[in-house]
């Protein structure tokens, strides 16, 4: 690993922060928010939507931020589904180090999901407590 590689990899992504200072691969631009493809996706066209203003929680977003996020969330699926064609999305944000936010910047994650990419997808997000992930349907 080069150098240079090392540092990076060890660069802090919140001192300064990374949506801030360092936006890579934008896709859309709007006033409050714009979107980039996850630099570590977790599947063909995984994208990031984030607020220009640095705030580090959800749930502090001003309404209009949050509108402005949904819009580009629908924008973005309309530019995924026609490049990837998946099967169907995951939509999601971290909030606070438990739930797993490293970075400190709200960044909503639209994850596109394909058909056989993992055993069995029952239970969607709640995979995120792995032993809560699947449940016993009830008709």
């Amino acid at each position: 690993m080069s150098a240079e590689a090392i540092q990076e990899k060890k660069r802090d992504p919140n001192n300064p922060c990374l949506f801030c200072t360092d936006p890579q691969g934008v896709s859309l631009d709007h006033e409050l928010a714009y979107s980039a493809r996850d630099t570590y996706g977790v599947s063909p066209g995984h994208t990031l939507v984030i607020p220009k203003r640095h705030v580090a929680e959800f749930f502090d977003l001003t309404s209009d931020e949050v509108a402005a996020i949904m819009a580009l969330i629908n924008e973005e699926k309309k530019l995924i589904d026609a490049e990837f064609q998946p099967d169907g999305y995951n939509i999601g944000v971290n909030v606070g180090q438990a739930a797993g936010q490293s970075i400190f910047h709200v960044h909503i994650h639209i994850i596109p999901r394909y058909q056989g990419d993992v055993e069995n997808p029952q239970g969607g997000v709640r995979h995120v407590i792995p032993k809560k992930a699947h449940y016993k349907r009830v008709d």
